[in-house]
């Protein structure tokens, strides 16, 4: 966890999986009633735990932590399409299960003392914990969980009423005992997705309009209340003293800061001097400009400040440039091919990012799910159905993105892309290239963070020698949220986060039906049937081996469909912080969990009249 407990605004989709419907269970397979729920096999940690092993639960309570966002805020309402949220909402609220950092998807009890679940996962009942309270004393109810769940399907952002959509009931069965049933073919990920979501308190929003911003700060149940703000500039959180849950085992060692605060900096430039000068106390760093010059300062080389690379074995995703398919122009497999060979990520690490960087080749780098090589036999045997409908590479290349001696001089390269452009109908006439009716290639990147400008206009210039101009416009933070959600662009810089257990969330990724749904994480466009049936396999996968090989095929389909053009990742966390924290001697493998590290007194002290303003 984090100290914003970050709220599972679940940004994919639950459509039906294409399968003839879950196996009949003999009338005699009793429910399992479980304490917690993995994805695949058995949790980890057995009934009666006492904690994660990635936590200290000895950690002390106390202290403030300040921490900076970009932008501003203008909603305390993360559940709906309006407004911006701001950051940290969701440290307020509990759901009714909570992940672990160090397995790859498994869900424990948080405000459910037990789940009882059948063989073929088609229902879920959630037997909730009579001690669980609102702020403001009132008990947590199933009347609460249906009327969230009610809520947030009929009215929430588009992409929960997309991801809850086979939710067939929730009914409530006793004060504290709720069931979901689910519709569809195999969907083993279901129980646990609706563990996920936030629960809201039904006695607060029956009065109020939920379809509309708010800078009243809500009712929660969960280990902090908001305690001051204001509009654009900050946040503060205060950790609840009588939290209902801080002795339980999913929370041990966690939420042991009694302040939280966010404050909001126009761009990265002012909030890096900031932090420099004391004004918030950690920085998960981005930028290899950044980590590799910025820090040079005597606190760091004093300790004052500390500098850590924290590994980890996080899926790292894809991050690229994102063609929009919708545009006619980017419509050809071989154009979206070319325009790969115009991007000098060589030249670009060395120069930009420090060497730091490896490139990124499949959509989930860095894991045991990336497709790489050929495909094994298990792959096979999912590929194979799909052999006259996919690329003939799929089957008889190891994907890998253009590369270059990092020299700049990029001249085989743009030669490939000019046969892929000339193949697909496209020639150069008087420097420009043009189509058969002599329309001009020229295209839109749309930007979001101007760090991304010094690495997007040397791509152009090597366009332009292609005969294609490329504009790049970066826009505000609102203007650019606004233009994704009616897919407002042309090229975009995205990246999908994936999790060791991947699943319904990717049909909000690639799925055909979230192309054409406004809100959906399907900036490619991708409609093809072949995808929907991967993601289908995916999501019935019963086993963790069936899971890996289906992710591999789905891997390899998106690969050579040229959707993207990958950028980068890293198998480290870049922290710089002040040095007046603790943290757990133990890494799970998703990293760092800043929500398990405390505040150490003497070392706050310690910076006290040294830095003017930290601790203050």
């Amino acid at each position: 966890m984090t100290p914003a407990r970050s709220i599972a605004l679940l940004l994919a989709v639950a459509l039906p999986a294409a399968s003839a419907g879950p196996p009949a269970r003999a009338a005699t397979d009793a429910p399992a009633t479980v304490h917690g729920l993995a994805m695949h096999g058995a949790a980890k940690y057995p009934a009666g735990f006492r904690h994660f092993d990635y936590v200290n639960p000895g950690a002390p309570k106390g202290g403030t932590v300040r921490l900076a966002s970009i932008g501003s805020f203008d909603s305390l309402n993360p559940f709906i399409i309006k407004g911006q949220a701001a950051d940290g909402i969701g440290a307020i609220y509990d759901s009714l299960t909570t992940a672990s950092a160090d397995e790859p998807f498994t869900r424990y009890g948080l405000l459910a003392e037990s789940m009882e679940v059948p063989a073929d996962r088609s229902w879920i009942i959630f037997n909730l914990r009579p001690e669980a309270r609102w702020h403001d004393g009132r008990p947590l109810t199933a009347d609460d969980v249906v009327f969230t769940f009610d809520l947030v399907r009929r009215e929430g952002t588009p992409q929960l009423r997309f991801y809850y959509q086979s939710i067939g009931a929730v009914e409530k069965l006793g004060t504290h005992r709720v069931k979901f049933s689910f519709t569809g073919g195999e969907n083993r990920e279901m129980p646990l997705i609706v563990g996920e979501q936030p629960i809201l308190p039904k006695h607060y929003w029956e009065s109020r309009d939920f379809t509309k911003t708010t800078l009243e700060p809500p009712l929660g149940s969960g280990p902090y209340r908001i305690d001051s703000l204001e509009a654009g500039r900050f946040i503060e959180y205060r950790r609840v003293a009588d939290y209902w849950g801080s002795a339980l085992p999913v929370n041990l060692g966690t939420d042991n800061f009694d302040r939280i605060r966010y404050d909001y900096y126009r761009d990265a430039t002012v909030q890096i001097e900031a932090f420099k000068a004391g004004e918030f106390d950690y920085r998960d760093e981005n930028s290899s400009k950044h980590w590799a010059t910025a820090y040079e300062i005597p606190e760091v080389a004093s300790g004052l400040m500390a500098k850590e690379e924290i590994r980890h074995n996080r899926p790292a995703g894809m991050q690229g440039y994102v063609y929009n398919t919708r545009r006619a122009l980017f419509a050809d497999r071989r154009v979206r091919q070319a325009l790969a060979y115009a991007f000098d990520f060589e030249r670009s690490n060395q120069t930009l990012f420090y060497g730091q960087y490896t490139r990124t080749r499949s959509y989930f780098d860095n894991s045991e799910l990336a497709a790489t090589g050929l495909p094994g036999p298990a792959e096979l045997a999912i590929l194979e159905p799909y052999r006259d409908r996919v690329p003939a590479e799929v089957f008889t290349s190891d994907y890998q993105p253009p590369v270059t001696d990092g020299s700049g001089r990029i001249r085989a390269n743009l030669a490939e892309a000019v046969k892929l452009l000339k193949e697909a109908g496209w020639s150069i006439e008087g420097g420009r290239l043009v189509d058969g009716e002599a329309r001009p290639f020229e295209f839109e990147i749309l930007l979001v963070s101007p760090l991304f400008e010094r690495i997007t206009l040397p791509f152009t210039k090597n366009l332009e020698r292609l005969g294609i101009k490329a504009s790049v416009r970066t826009v505000d933070t609102a203007q650019y949220i606004k233009r994704l959600e009616t897919y407002d662009f042309d090229m975009i810089v995205f990246s999908w986060g994936q999790s060791l257990s991947p699943g319904n969330e990717q049909l909000s990724f690639w799925g055909s039906a979230a192309a054409e749904q406004n809100g959906s994480r399907n900036f490619a466009g991708i409609r093809d049937p072949v995808v929907d049936e991967l993601i289908a396999k995916l999501i019935a996968a019963p086993d963790r081996d069936a899971l890996v090989a289906r992710t591999r095929a789905l891997d390899r389909v998106l690969q050579w469909g040229f959707y993207v053009i990958p950028h980068w990742h890293l198998d480290y966390d870049r922290l710089i912080y002040w040095n007046k924290f603790g943290r757990p001697a133990v890494t799970p493998e998703r990293g760092a969990q800043f929500g398990a590290w405390w505040v150490e007194p003497e070392k706050e002290k310690r910076l006290r009249g040294k830095v003017k303003s930290v601790a203050r």
